[in-house]
């Protein structure tokens, strides 16, 4: 039987345990944290006691988690959620509230969405931390062992435990460098072409690009960058073509001229359109802070993006 008994379990420490796990250090999950690393290896020796496992060792010049720290790391994110059910009660109060949030999103939705919605939180919360992290190609576990709080995506894991809500839709659309070439005209013009895309670090590759890889259409792919922001450099001054989200052209893209994608006849509408969705878990569904922070994001969405914009940069 341990010494130190399981009530003198807090959440203050399965919270620095959980950093540690997903920061791989001591002193970085201090820094995302802004405590001391003092701090967090004291309460990693008072978990140690607890539950009888070393929880992390050496590894070289860093440390790993052991086999027990992993498998507790689920169980620490269902008791965090129930202390913070615990605590919030039937009412919940913007201006009091000390919000720390975990969103994932990957470039588009992050910078699209995030620093509006982010402002305004802020000046309606108490106090707000925002973290950010990449949803790739999400899984329901990202939402389910509480990696995230929300997660922005156009493709949400589908599961009976998740919740999903779609926030807007664009299209995919050509963008072009004018003073080097036209707008492609037809299918046969654009599949001619030299194109710029996006594959993902995690070798995830657009949906756009999986939708064509599924109805069997190959394009000649000269340059692939881990994110958007790699296009415009190579695109510029270039007669290649990028096929990206219509509402880029509002700050990324905005040098660059646009047309439609002209796949068209035989290949179905669809293959353009890019919808968006936020997606929860279902311990969040009526909490009130979640619900609220929710409706945070359908404001913002409602102020920046227009939902005519999709079929504006469809239209011929």
């Amino acid at each position: 039987m341990n010494k130190i008994d399981y009530l003198a379990l807090d959440g203050y420490a399965l919270r620095l345990f959980l950093a540690v796990l997903e920061e791989g250090s001591v002193s970085g999950a201090a820094m995302r944290l802004g405590v001391t690393q003092s701090s967090v290896s004291h309460a990693l020796q008072k978990l140690r006691k607890i539950v009888a496992d070393p929880l992390f060792v050496k590894s070289g010049r860093g440390i790993v988690a052991t086999a027990h720290a992993h498998s507790l790391a689920r169980e620490a994110h269902r008791l965090l959620d129930d202390m913070r059910s615990f605590a919030s009660g039937a009412m919940f109060d913007p201006a009091a509230a000390q919000l720390s949030l975990t969103v994932a999103a990957n470039d588009l939705q992050r910078d699209l969405l995030l620093p509006v919605l982010f402002k305004r939180i802020a000046a309606k919360a108490g106090r707000v931390d925002l973290r950010v992290i990449p949803s790739g190609l999400p899984s329901a576990d990202i939402l389910r062992e509480g990696r995230c709080e929300l997660l922005i995506s156009p493709r949400p894991p589908a599961a009976t435990d998740i919740f999903q809500k779609l926030l807007f839709e664009d299209r995919y659309v050509c963008f072009y460098d004018p003073a080097i070439r036209a707008a492609p005209r037809s299918a046969k013009s654009y599949l001619a072409a030299r194109h710029i895309t996006v594959i993902y670090p995690d070798n995830e590759r657009l949906e756009f690009d999986r939708r064509l890889a599924a109805n069997k259409i190959s394009r000649d792919i000269a340059i692939s960058v881990p994110n958007f922001y790699g296009i415009p450099a190579f695109l510029r001054g270039s007669d290649m073509l990028a096929s990206m989200p219509g509402l880029l052209q509002r700050w990324l893209m905005k040098e660059f001229a646009v047309a439609p994608i002209p796949l068209k006849g035989d290949h179905p509408p669809a293959l353009t359109v890019l919808p968006m969705y936020m997606a929860w878990h279902q311990r969040f569904q009526g909490d009130p802070a979640h619900v609220w922070l929710r409706n945070m994001l359908e404001t913002t969405v409602a102020q920046v993006v227009d939902r005519r914009w999709g079929a504006a940069a469809a239209a011929p």
